[in-house]
């Protein structure tokens, strides 16, 4: 074969490899409303940036007549690229080889991309489109499973990691997914499972929808698996690219930095109206958030699981920032089960990345009731404690309204290693509010006294006495516990100032194997 025949060899098999299932099967992913891997890949990435490795690859099974049916590249696309010029490296499942379905060789190819990513510090973005095991492969296919896995872990907090399911993602195949840092779901076309609905429905006699059991919406509201869902792929692919805009490449690197034209020290009035004059009246703290972030931009995390927690990435001055926040709109702001895991594992990337946090303070307590109890509130609200008081990041904390009890110690109080903590005049840190506290301490009096407008003038009186002595700010500032208190329209440029005092902070742990947060 001459030199010629060879590179025109060399081109048709290229040529090949990218056709992937052949056109049959491209042309159904297509009528599926899907993308193929490298049209994923294409939108994911710059323009012309890809390199490719392994294309060649095939697998080695001779079982079951798969001999008989190899496909070049072995159902997944590997690589490195550049978002925004940033290098990243990028594994793209293609469902058109064999249903997507992992192999031996197939595991090695990704493995080969997170290695090299571990090395060089950059992000991992796997694209998600998969049957599962290569039943075929047997232990082989679930061997390389594991060695994914171990990856996964062994890249946690080292490098960023997120997973978009552009399809299905059923047994083995989703603890890679719930490994990583971030989940990304399109809304029409994928789920994840363990054990899919005809499973399900020869175990437990329950009769489940692919979609009921795993859809986008299931895990973005009631189980908290997702982080986003995306109507389209297209969206998808471009909120990762924006998620990666607000993140590090590596654990090494400071919170990235952008060019900043909103003035630091813009006044916003509208903030010294913002919270109404009955305490028990709510108002959207996302309007705090995007009044006093850069160019009122933020992105926020979880936006469908938990709302009474708000979390999310922003910039101020240009440099990217966690918030976390309590959300007055929905119960009352409170803390419970699924917010205290879902402010817990946000805390912690914050801090894995170098990525400063603000926190918003607004919260009654936590809420009560043996729903929470039977389910381990106790344990769950510990691991938001823990994730506040073993962050070594920047924190800065600003108590807009009530901060009561248990829930105020776990909301980045200086306790808990806050760096600079202010309150707005509004703010109320207390052991609980005036009309609970009344009743805990002065019940026997209540309780004694038979004439109702008296009991009320009574009731009254001693909760307007423990207002004046504690729900304001002013005692917690009395003790140093906050730093000051400070005009809400001037927030924006306080917080930036002390983002800038505390940009050389270096705060340590005790030596140490690993914590034990307690899951």
């Amino acid at each position: 074969m001459s030199q010629k025949d060879k590179i025109k060899n060399l081109i048709d098999l290229r040529v090949k490899a990218k056709l992937g299932g052949g056109e049959k099967r491209i042309d159904s992913q297509h009528a599926k409303g899907k993308l193929t891997a490298r049209e994923r890949i294409d939108l994911l990435l710059d323009e012309g940036s890809f390199e490719e490795f392994d294309m060649f690859v095939t697998h080695r099974c001779t079982d079951f007549g798969l001999e008989k049916e190899s496909y070049l590249g072995d159902g997944v696309v590997t690589g490195y690229g550049t978002i925004d010029g940033r290098l990243v490296y990028v594994f793209a499942v293609d469902f058109t080889v064999l249903g997507g379905s992992l192999s031996e060789t197939f595991s090695k190819k990704i493995c080969k991309v997170m290695d090299q990513a571990m090395k060089v510090g950059a992000p991992v973005i796997g694209l998600n489109d998969s049957g599962g095991a290569r039943i075929q492969e047997g232990v082989q296919a679930l061997a390389g499973y594991a060695e994914i896995f171990e990856r996964n872990i062994l890249a946690s907090g080292v490098i960023p990691q997120i997973s978009a399911i552009f399809g299905p993602c059923a047994g083995g195949a989703v603890y890679s997914p719930a490994l990583t840092d971030f989940i990304l779901m399109s809304k029409e076309n994928s789920y994840m499972f363990l054990t899919g609905p005809k499973v399900v429905k020869t175990v437990t006699g329950e009769s489940v929808t692919d979609a009921e059991l795993g859809g986008a919406m299931v895990h973005a509201t009631k189980s908290g698996v997702t982080h986003f869902v995306a109507d389209t792929e297209q969206e998808g692919l471009l909120l990762i690219r924006k998620l990666l805009s607000f993140i590090p490449s590596n654990n090494l690197e400071e919170s990235p930095l952008v060019a900043n034209i909103d003035p630091i020290d813009r006044l916003e009035d509208t903030l010294n109206d913002i919270i109404p004059e009955n305490p028990n009246k709510p108002y959207d703290v996302k309007d705090v958030i995007h009044a006093i972030v850069d160019n009122n931009e933020f992105m926020e995390v979880h936006r469908h699981f938990a709302p009474n927690l708000v979390v999310g990435f922003a910039r101020f001055n240009g440099q990217s920032v966690g918030i976390v926040a309590n959300q007055p709109k929905y119960l009352a702001g409170v803390l419970d089960i699924n917010s205290s895991r879902k402010g817990a594992r946000f805390v912690r990337f914050c801090d894995c990345f170098n990525i400063p946090i603000v926190t918003l303070v607004d919260v009654p307590g936590f809420l009560p009731g043996t729903g929470q109890e039977y389910g381990g509130v106790i344990v769950h609200g510990a691991k938001f404690l823990f994730a506040y008081g073993e962050a070594t990041v920047p924190k800065v904390t600003v108590t807009l309204r009530k901060s009561y009890g248990g829930a105020h110690i776990v909301m980045s109080c200086k306790q808990l290693r806050g760096d600079i903590n202010y309150e707005w005049p509004t703010a109320e840190i207390a052991v609980m509010g005036a009309s609970g506290a009344a009743s805990v301490l002065y019940g026997r009096q209540i309780g004694a006294i038979e004439d109702v407008e008296e009991k009320a003038k009574f009731v009254a009186e001693k909760e307007q006495e423990y207002t004046d002595k504690f729900a304001n700010p002013y005692v917690a500032a009395k003790y140093g516990f906050v730093d000051d208190v400070i005009e809400p329209r001037n927030t924006r440029f306080r917080v930036i100032r002390a983002l800038q005092a505390l940009s050389t902070k270096k705060d340590t742990l005790p030596p140490k194997k690993h914590s034990n947060i307690p899951l």
